[in-house]
């Protein structure tokens, strides 16, 4: 199942109506709501939703944005702060996004959980791999530092984390709504994939599940943190959903599939066949470019 995130042209539009339009002129019939809609285009999205003709099939934290927030922002307000009001205000605002789900009959909710508290150490590894320093000593004992850094630090952040997700999987309890947590692109960030298995086998209930995102696991991949293949082999039994882009080596992401490097036919006979896909792609890629990966897509795959 394909469909198209509003993270391509919410931030383009004022008119909620028109932004969907404009999505389903694509080809597309369900759309996820990024988090980069603002409160003033729910009304149009409400207007054209009621005229029926499109699915929501998803909404990805958070959604609407907080209203002191200007720009898609999903990591403005974290599960694992040490600020209680922050958490307080992360949890407000999923529960907003999970009551808005609910009300367009959407069946997930995105989540991303935190971070470390380290230095962003990936841009740095992905921009020593461009320079061709990716097999240098210089790179493994930057790679090797990060990697202590974060597990000297993590824990406790990481508890919180979960104990800000064990509040929203209670909210979201009798809602139809599932919480994909997604796997995140930067090292830096909660969880990781060994976290993102403790997640899952701790909260291994139905309103949890894990939402692939293709971009995000490739540049970990190629920076040598882990397996693609590997990893989604281990992951694709709570697998519910998946963010769709092709990344070109070694860390540049929301491209137009077929347009990098990912090597989907290796990829996709490992997820279940009712997968949903949504494609989320940067607001940089052009009508042609999103048209023709969707057409390679739908014949490789289906739509």
């Amino acid at each position: 199942m394909l469909s198209f995130s509003t993270c391509w042209n919410s931030g383009r539009h004022q008119d909620g109506e028109a932004m969907l339009q404009e999505i389903l002129d694509l080809g597309f019939e369900r759309v996820e709501l990024g988090h980069g809609i603002r409160l003033s285009l729910m009304e149009g999205i409400q207007r054209r939703f009621n005229k029926g003709g499109l699915v929501i099939s998803s909404l990805h934290n958070f959604c609407p944005l907080p209203i002191e927030i200007t720009r898609a922002a999903p990591d403005c307000y974290q599960f694992s702060s040490t600020d209680a009001r922050e958490r307080d205000r992360a949890l407000r605002h999923t529960f907003q996004t999970i009551d808005f789900a609910q009300r367009f009959g959407a069946k997930y909710v995105v989540l991303h959980l935190g971070r470390a508290p380290i230095d962003e150490a990936t841009d740095k590894l992905v921009h020593m791999a461009e320079v061709g320093l990716l097999h240098s000593r210089t790179f493994v004992r930057e790679k090797m530092a990060c990697i202590k850094k974060r597990e000297d630090k993590v824990a406790p952040y990481f508890q919180r984390a979960r104990d800000c997700l064990a509040r929203v999987v209670e909210y979201a309890q009798g809602k139809g709504v599932q919480l994909g947590i997604e796997s995140r692109h930067s090292f830096e960030e909660i969880p990781n994939e060994r976290e993102m298995a403790t997640v899952l086998n701790e909260f291994n209930v139905p309103e949890v599940g894990y939402w692939h995102d293709f971009g995000h696991v490739q540049v970990k991949h190629n920076l040598g943190f882990l397996d693609h293949r590997e990893w989604l082999t281990q992951a694709a039994p709570r697998l519910i959903g998946c963010h769709l882009h092709d990344t070109k080596w070694p860390g540049r992401d929301h491209l137009a599939p077929f347009m990098g490097d990912i090597d989907y036919d290796q990829l996709i006979p490992l997820l279940p066949k009712d997968t949903l896909f949504v494609f989320e792609m940067s607001p940089r890629r052009t009508k042609e470019e999103i048209l023709e990966g969707r057409e390679k897509w739908i014949k490789k795959y289906g739509a």
